[in-house]
């Protein structure tokens, strides 16, 4: 009996479900789009969906939108580097999800520490030895925004 070569398992549920292949291909294409599109538009954007060829990109703001519509071209040009499923770009201005690129969520911010007659008094102290006004000063406001970060 002769073997037939292996077939990936998404080649199979294509064929037995046909409906299925946009979606896998969309998917690849989200799981690939930092590296589709660079770190900075991954940033900015992200790829919604994929009907008849025509992928839809979210992007978060205007001047973004008209940044990736001037660089349509190259976009479809990478895109069909990684998939032959894509074959026009459909760009919205839309918020982002949070996703894969996305920004790192930021911890809160604490309120800063206030500083007591002691603190105020090392930190004079420390700025007095230098001797150019200026950058006492400078050394002063630096030494008291550590101290208050503690």
């Amino acid at each position: 009996m002769k073997r037939k070569a292996p077939r990936a398992v998404g080649d199979l549920l294509v064929a037995a479900v046909p409906e299925l292949a946009d979606r896998l291909a969309a998917e690849r294409i989200r799981r690939a789009w930092a590296a589709i599109v660079g770190p900075e538009t991954a940033r900015r954007s992200r790829p919604r969906g994929l009907v008849n060829g025509c992928l839809t990109v979210t992007v978060d703001n205007s001047p973004w939108l008209h940044e990736l519509t001037l660089r349509r071209e190259d976009l479809l040009a990478r895109l069909a580097e990684r998939s032959d499923a894509v074959r026009a770009l459909r760009l919205e201005l839309g918020a982002l999800e949070p996703g894969e690129g996305a920004e790192p969520a930021r911890e809160p911010r604490r309120p800063a520490a206030r500083l007591d007659a002691t603190d105020r008094r090392l930190i004079d102290e420390a700025a007095r030895a230098i001797g150019d006004p200026e950058l006492a000063e400078a050394a002063r406001r630096l030494m008291t925004k550590a101290w208050r970060a503690r």
